[in-house]
């Protein structure tokens, strides 16, 4: 059975770290993200969002995520991350998912909470933890588009109202980061970041990390960040590895080697980004220590 992301989160929170939340799209991206973070000793997050579990199928996703926690010594569980339409969550909660996103954040303020607040109550029937957002992220993450003028922050006044009428479990917030890759260095509000910590306690949640400077994200975990996602990246070096595989391969037909460099590539990546969430559960306890 799956677990959900309560414990890990507050354990992250508790010790200074981050859980890195990767986005899967099949058998191979899954592969490879679970075995880097056991090799690794990481705990970590297979994020999927309604793009993925329409073409997958959630039920597909849920039974493969299920059988790799079973051979691993890492906590691993399914996301579903950025999901709009409150049916469908409950759906696949109700298939096995225990942690969610509800992304209401282009509602207005008492709307989202309304939103966010069904899907809170219905998950916990089921044990499942709820993430959230407030503010709003710019770029393109699948078929969610959100022009640079429809972005706007977190605000912390209404990012502590939020989370105490939701009842959520981990608040994903808009300091600055954007869905997609950067045409140049982003710049987070980090003094918006520490006060939004000031009034809230529950984990917080970077999205967009994807071509962020590994300094400006640690200095977001410093300041309360338990959770960051990556999935730009990740779609970008598996899909250029796989052209690179072709152009000298042109009669290549078997996806047992073909998929081969892109996993390795990937892997690589997915090693870089566990190290800049410090998140290897070895490390931490010598830290603890």
């Amino acid at each position: 059975m799956l677990i959900n992301t309560k414990e890990m989160l507050i354990e992250a929170q508790r010790h200074g770290y981050a859980i890195p939340a990767f986005n899967i799209h099949n058998l191979e991206t899954i592969q490879t993200v679970v075995e880097t973070a056991n090799r690794l000793h990481s705990p970590v997050i297979l994020a999927a969002t309604p793009g993925t579990v329409k073409y997958a199928g959630g039920e597909n996703l849920i039974a493969i995520t299920e059988a790799m926690a079973k051979k691993v010594n890492v906590p691993i569980t399914f996301h579903l991350d950025h999901h709009e339409n409150v049916e469908d969550i409950k759906a696949l909660i109700e298939l096995g998912c225990r942690s969610v996103m509800i992304d209401a954040s282009k509602h207005p303020f008492e709307e989202n909470i309304e939103i966010v607040r069904d899907v809170v109550n219905f998950a916990k029937k089921y044990g499942a933890t709820v993430e959230a957002e407030l503010g709003k992220l710019g770029g393109r993450e699948d078929d969610l588009v959100v022009e640079d003028a429809d972005a706007f922050l977190t605000d912390p006044k209404e990012a502590q109202i939020f989370v105490r009428e939701t009842g959520i479990d981990s608040l994903a917030v808009a300091i600055g980061t954007a869905h997609g890759m950067y045409k140049s260095t982003p710049k987070l509000d980090f003094k918006r970041l520490a006060q939004i910590r000031q009034v809230i306690d529950i984990p917080l949640v970077l999205h967009g990390a994807s071509g962020v400077p590994t300094e400006m994200v640690q200095e977001a975990i410093n300041l309360g960040i338990c959770k960051v996602n990556v999935a730009t990246e990740l779609k970008n070096i598996f899909s250029e590895s796989l052209k690179i595989y072709f152009n000298e391969h042109p009669d290549a037909t078997d996806p047992r080697y073909y998929f081969l460099p892109a996993k390795e590539k990937m892997g690589e990546l997915v090693a870089t980004k566990i190290a800049m969430c410090g998140s290897n559960l070895e490390e931490v306890t010598k830290n603890v220590g």
